[in-house]
């Protein structure tokens, strides 16, 4: 017997049918979960800032490589009524929505007495206030169908704490609490909602905290990566946005229907230590 090499396999289509809206998936993790739903054959709605062009070859590339319909909603999460209407205009146009991603954050690294209040405020706001207003107004229509899967993509530091990173860890904690509450409510509805907790994965915002929090400590570049980041990771490795694109995927199917209410780390170990 012959057996097919597995990279030679073709990727079960596990979503087809489904509609997922995915926030601040113009890059990074955002962007690789998107791809791996379009490969499993899910319709896409991406979200997130960026320049105009680049945006439009991201959502046509993925729609091309998967043949799913992608489209692109420019909503303000900050503002409680653009996340609203991101949702609104998703269920308009597809007229269902099966699975939310709420992905979109922002990262400022400072001590605490010199941390900015407005900087505080747009934290908490997006990656927070922003998670609730979405699921708010998703919550109705996936309870009506029977059916509905909400990620949530918090952090390693939505279960531990790292110095000079107040606003992101109050506000990642505080989405591990609103994953929690909403599996609750969803138990009896066939709706799921989970927190992945990544550690360092490599992507623009992590490139940003890089520099960031080598101002903060006063150290190298290298140093922040190695004694800083890394070190965290027993793994002493990056993850990678697929491999947070595989689990979304999972946690989204019929496999994943009895999985709800965790906080999933993907960290190479850092919160078992």
């Amino acid at each position: 017997m012959t057996v097919q090499p597995m990279a030679a396999l073709t990727p079960a289509k596990t979503l087809s049918g489904r509609v997922a809206v995915v926030t601040g998936s113009t890059s990074g993790i955002g962007l690789g979960i998107a791809n791996a739903f379009a490969a499993a054959g899910a319709e896409v709605v991406i979200n997130g800032l960026g320049d105009p062009e680049a945006i439009e070859q991201t959502r046509s590339r993925l729609a091309e490589d998967h043949g799913v319909a992608v489209t692109y909603d420019g909503a303000n999460l900050i503002d409680p009524v653009g996340a609203a209407m991101l949702v609104e205009n998703t269920i308009a146009t597809f007229g269902r929505i099966d699975i939310l991603v709420n992905n979109a954050g922002i990262q400022h690294v400072s001590p605490i007495e010199d941390f900015p209040v407005e900087k505080w405020d747009a934290i908490l706001a997006l990656n927070l206030s922003a998670a609730f207003h979405t699921t708010r107004t998703a919550f109705a229509s996936m309870k009506a169908a029977g059916w509905g899967r909400i990620i949530n993509v918090a952090s390693a530091h939505g279960l531990v704490a790292s110095p000079f990173k107040s606003a992101y860890v109050a506000a990642k904690h505080g989405v591990v609490g609103l994953t929690k509450t909403v599996a609750l409510e969803g138990a009896r509805h066939g709706v799921t909602c989970n927190a992945i907790c990544p550690g360092y994965v490599w992507t623009p915002l992590v490139e940003n905290q890089i520099e960031d929090t080598a101002k903060a400590r006063g150290i190298s570049r290298q140093e922040v990566i190695e004694n800083v980041l890394l070190a965290a990771q027993p793994s002493r490795k990056f993850a990678t946005v697929e491999e947070l694109g595989a689990l979304a995927v999972f946690l989204s199917s019929n496999a994943g229907q009895s999985i709800t209410g965790i906080a999933l780390p993907v960290d190479g170990g850092w919160v078992a230590q």
